[in-house]
């Protein structure tokens, strides 16, 4: 049995006839704030950002009272507030919109995307993790004592129905490990109806998610996640499959809210892609730019002026046609974008987003082994992160985000199927103890269209990249190993070859 949670990305238009008539959402974008308004931070955020030597800005201020107070009394209910983007959203009207246009103090007003994806396929009811903790071999975490403790991680996601009863997060629940949760889609639900009222399939979701970052079962001795003795805080954005309209909105203020507490790295699997309503609103594939969308520069607004490491599932679109690449805030160049792996090769699996060929910067960022979507490769390597900031509480978000690129296998010869690869703990560590890593990379020149690669390898299929320039695949195959010799045959424009043997990685550069 299989429980289905991917939200719609569309709805019958027979169905949408029959919905009552709601004004579209917008985000408000204002001109200025009051300065003389005192930080909305907490004081562990304020001690985080001094000891960061990050400085606090405008973006720190709220949103000007008088300004919301102009809205209410002209009619418009502002729904969230964002200090970061200095905006609100609200549902507006036609009439509504030129009134608010009107006012002096508005920068401008932008639709908020209609399409939020849970980026993430059918899962299983209990599903098996122990493949990718070996892949990221999360047996040296342990025996080095890395449990992801004494580290606050955040979660934004659709929906965490039982939570509080799932076998795998039963310790974290004894310990009273999840200290706060918010819904922003139903203000009203208590801290309880969170875990124990069902909405739609997808108030699962977070559940799964949460069990792929900190999930244990000692009674069948699995480990489903790294982060196992972390703190937690979980917000929930989206509506699943009853919603029709995306809320960026939410997620912004659950990022906003997170920050407030002093919260350094959040987990993200819900990503925003093609749209399903007015087509002038909807994204299209070249705007995966990392700053087109507002959720993309809330999202490096939190990287570099907040001090957050955000994860992020790259998403599921690597099939279609029609797509392929990432979603955001996947783009935004300070989150970390997860792809995904087949769990035997290491190489992209069929469905994981691929990096858009126009960004000047690598993604997705690194990848690891999952069956069942993005959504459970992103909450692995967040346990991964955590246990990083456990080992050393005074790195940076940018520096967790550059241990755990050059922890992987394929560093430096990333690309944007896979990233740089699948992150090893034994490597993070001995970069954390200022170690000096094994040779596992060379560089050999070849010429004309068929190579020989001499190879020691145990493996007798390995995965090769077929790259028309340093990070850009043309396509990936398995080839075969024959008598110690890989034969290597080049395709048109192509200009580099990337062979992966997991313990070592060979770039081979046509002349």
């Amino acid at each position: 049995m299989t429980l289905r949670l991917t939200v719609f990305l569309c709805l019958l238009s027979s169905l949408l006839q029959a919905q009552p008539t709601i004004a579209p959402k917008y985000w408000v974008l204002l001109r200025d704030k009051d300065q003389l308004a005192a930080p909305a931070l907490s004081p562990l955020s304020l001690s985080q950002r001094q000891q960061q030597n990050l400085p606090l800005d405008e973006t720190d201020q709220p949103v000007s009272v008088a300004y919301l107070n102009q809205f209410r009394q002209a009619g418009i209910r502002p729904i969230c507030q964002s200090r970061w983007l200095n905006a609100v959203s609200a549902y507006l009207t036609t009439e509504q919109q030129a009134r608010v246009l009107a006012m002096p103090f508005v920068k401008g007003i932008q639709a908020i995307d209609p399409a939020i994806v849970v980026t993430s396929l059918d899962l299983p009811v209990n599903p098996q993790m122990a493949p990718v903790m070996t892949q990221i071999q999360a047996p040296d975490f342990a025996h080095a004592g890395l449990t992801g403790r004494f580290v606050n991680i955040g979660v934004i996601d659709a929906g965490f129905f039982g939570a509080d009863s799932a076998n795998a997060l039963k310790h974290i629940f004894a310990r009273q490990g999840v200290k706060r949760v918010r819904d922003y889609v139903n203000e009203k639900k208590t801290h309880d109806n969170l875990f124990r009222t069902l909405e739609t399939m997808s108030d699962f979701h977070g559940t799964e998610v949460l069990a792929a970052i900190a999930g244990s079962d000692p009674l069948e001795n699995i480990q489903f996640g790294l982060a196992t003795d972390a703190t937690f805080y979980l917000a929930r954005t989206d509506q699943g499959n009853r919603e029709y309209r995306g809320e960026e909105d939410n997620w912004v203020a659950a990022m906003e809210w997170m920050d407030s507490l002093g919260v350094r790295l959040i987990n993200t699997s819900l990503g925003y892609a093609k749209g399903m309503s007015n087509p002038k609103d909807n994204y299209e594939p070249s705007q995966m730019d990392g700053h087109t969308s507002l959720i993309s520069r809330a999202a490096q607004i939190a990287a570099d002026k907040k001090g957050i490491l955000i994860i992020v599932s790259a998403g599921n679109e690597g099939d279609d046609r029609s797509w392929r690449i990432i979603s955001t805030p996947a783009d935004a160049q300070g989150v970390m974008a997860i792809g995904a792996t087949n769990s035997r090769l290491w190489n992209r699996i069929g469905y994981s987003s691929i990096g858009p060929e126009n960004l000047p910067y690598l993604k997705p960022n690194v990848s690891c082994f999952s069956l069942y979507g993005t959504s459970l490769s992103a909450p692995v390597i967040t346990g991964f992160a955590a246990c990083i900031m456990q080992a050393n509480p005074k790195l940076t978000n940018k520096q967790v985000m550059e241990i755990i690129e050059k922890s992987s296998h394929l560093y430096p010869y990333g690309n944007n199927y896979v990233g740089y690869g699948v992150p090893q703990a034994s490597r993070a560590l001995a970069l954390l103890r200022n170690q000096e890593l094994p040779a596992t990379v060379r560089s050999v020149k070849a010429t004309g269209k068929t190579f020989i690669l001499p190879i020691e390898t145990a493996e007798q299929v390995v995965s090769v990249f077929h790259k028309k320039d340093a990070t850009h695949v043309l396509q990936q195959e398995a080839t075969k190993i024959t008598n110690g010799k890989l034969t290597l045959r080049r395709s048109a424009d192509e200009k580099q070859t990337t062979v992966d043997l997991k313990k070592e990685v060979v770039e081979v550069v046509w002349e």
